[in-house]
C-alpha cells in the first residue's frame, strides 16, 4: 500500500544538495528522559554508494501527530500519510561515513509548530553539501507533531519481540486549552526550545572535543569521527516559523551563535525583554509573500532598527510552507489546496532562500567560500526577491 509508481517517485522528490560534498545523516539521542537531546545530524560524508537514503518520516507515530495537528482522525490521517509519503526518502545517505580532513562550521536548526527534526531536509542537506555540519533539533516542548524519548520497559511488559529493554515514550502536539492565552504558552515553549538548541550545541562541541557521548539509539555511525572537525568559532542558528522565534531567543541567550537566520518567523513567542536588550548578533529574516502581516513585521523591524547587520527580504510567490519539505512531495492540486505550494516553483524558492542564507553566513562567519556571489539576494536584489516586506505597514504604524 505504501509504494507509488517509480515515475511518481522521481517526480515528487526532495531536492539533492547542490554543493561539492556528498551528504549523510544520522540520529542522536542522549539520556533516557525528555530532558535529553534529540537531533538529526546532516554532514559532509564520504561517498557511500552502499548506504541507503534515510527515511523521510521514520515512524508511524509522526503520521498520528500530524493528524492531530491537522485535526484529522488518526486512523484516516495515518493511512493517507502512509499511502502518499510512506516510501519517501530524503537524499542523504543513512549513517554514511563522516568526511574528515577539515573543520566545518556548525548550524543548529529549529523546526516550526507541528513539525519535527526530519522535514526540513532540503535546507539541511543543501547546507551540509556546502560544507556545514547541521544539527536539526527535535523539540520536546509539545510543539512538535510528535517526538519521543526512550525509557526502560516495566517488568510486567512482554519482551519477546525485542531484546531491548527500552521503549519509546511518545510526546504529541499539545493544543491550546479552552480559554488559554496562546502567548503565555508559546513564550514558555520558546524558552525551552532555545535551551534545547544550546544543549544541542554543547553536545556537538563535546563530541568535537573527543568526549564519549552515549547515543541511546542503535546506530552504526562512528561519532568519534567528528573529533576536531567542528570549527568552534563559526556557529550559527537557523529556524522556520516558531523556529524563527527560537532563533531570536537563542541568539539573545547564547553569544557563541555568531549570527542567525529566521525563515518566515512567527514573532508572537518572542519575549518582550528581548526588544529592550536587543539581539547583538547579525540576523537575516527571509519571509514568504503570503504568510506575513503588519504586526508581525513591525516586531521584526523593532528588533532590527538601525542595525545594518539585520536584514529582511521577501521571496515573491511563496507561502509559509515553501520552506519545509512538504512543498516538494505534494502534487499541484493537493499542494495548492493545503497551501503547501505558492505560485513560484518550489525548487526556485528554496534556492533563493538557501543562496541568501549562504551569502549571509559567509559574511558573518568569515567563511572563505564563494557564497558572496549571492550577496545581492541578501539586499533583496534579484529575480523573485524584494528588500524588506510586501506588507503595507502604514495603517499599523498609524495606530
Amino acid at each position: 500500500m505504501e509504494m507509488r509508481s517509480s515515475s511518481t517517485e522521481k517526480f515528487y522528490r526532495i531536492p539533492e544538495g547542490k554543493g561539492p560534498h556528498s551528504v549523510g545523516c544520522t540520529d542522536l539521542m542522549t539520556e533516557n528522559a525528555a530532558e535529553g537531546s534529540f537531533l538529526r545530524l546532516y554532514y559532509p560524508s564520504c561517498d557511500a554508494a552502499d548506504n541507503e537514503e534515510a527515511r523521510w518520516i521514520p515512524d508511524k507515530e509522526y503520521y498520528q501527530g500530524l493528524s492531530d495537528f491537522l485535526n484529522l482522525y488518526r486512523a484516516v490521517g495515518e493511512r493517507l500519510f502512509q499511502y502518499y509519503l510512506g516510501s519517501v526518502t530524503c537524499p542523504a545517505k543513512s549513517n554514511a561515513a563522516f568526511k574528515p580532513g577539515e573543520k566545518y562550521p556548525l548550524l543548529i536548526f529549529s523546526h516550526g509548530l507541528g513539525a519535527f527534526r526530519t522535514i526540513y531536509s532540503a535546507i539541511c542537506i543543501e547546507m551540509a553539501s556546502q560544507g556545514f555540519i547541521v544539527a536539526a533539533v527535535e523539540h520536546r516542548d509539545e510543539s512538535a507533531s510528535a517526538t519521543y524519548y526512550l525509557k526502560k520497559k516495566s517488568i510486567s511488559e512482554p519482551q519477546e519481540e525485542s531484546t531491548s529493554n527500552m521503549e519509546k515514550e511518545w510526546i504529541y502536539y499539545r493544543k491550546l486549552k479552552m480559554g488559554e492565552e496562546e502567548r503565555c504558552l508559546r513564550h514558555k515553549q520558546v524558552q525551552q526550545r532555545a535551551q534545547e538548541c544550546i544543549k544541542a550545541l554543547n553536545l556537538i562541541l563535546k563530541i568535537n572535543s573527543g568526549e564519549e557521548v552515549m547515543n541511546v539509539l542503535s546506530s552504526v555511525f562512528d561519532w568519534n569521527s567528528l573529533k576536531d572537525c567542528v570549527d568552534t568559532s563559526r556557529i550559527a542558528v537557523m529556524g522556520h516559523s516558531f523556529g524563527g522565534a527560537t532563533v531570536i531567543e537563542s541568539l539573545s541567550k547564547e553569544i557563541r551563535f555568531r549570527c542567525g537566520i529566521a525563515l518566515d518567523a512567527w514573532m508572537l513567542p518572542v519575549s518582550d525583554d528581548i526588544y529592550q536588550t536587543n539581539v547583538q548578533q547579525p540576523l537575516l529574516f527571509i519571509n514568504s509573500e503570503k504568510f506575513q502581516w503588519a504586526d508581525n513585521i513591525l516586531k521584526m523591524k523593532k528588533l532590527s532598527s538601525n542595525d545594518t547587520n539585520k536584514k529582511m527580504i521577501t521571496i515573491k510567490g511563496t507561502v509559509h510552507q515553501s520552506f519545509p519539505d512538504f512543498t516538494f512531495v505534494s502534487g499541484e492540486i493537493i499542494g495548492r489546496f493545503f497551501k503547501l505550494k505558492g505560485e513560484i516553483d518550489p525548487n526556485e524558492a528554496i534556492d533563493i532562500s538557501n543562496h541568501a542564507s549562504l551569502a549571509f553566513l559567509q559574511k558573518h562567519l568569515s567563511l572563505k567560500k564563494d557564497f558572496d556571489k549571492w550577496d545581492s539576494l541578501v539586499d533583496g536584489i534579484g529575480a523573485n526577491v524584494i528588500p524588506g516586506t510586501n506588507i503595507d505597514l502604514s495603517p499599523a504604524e498609524a495606530e
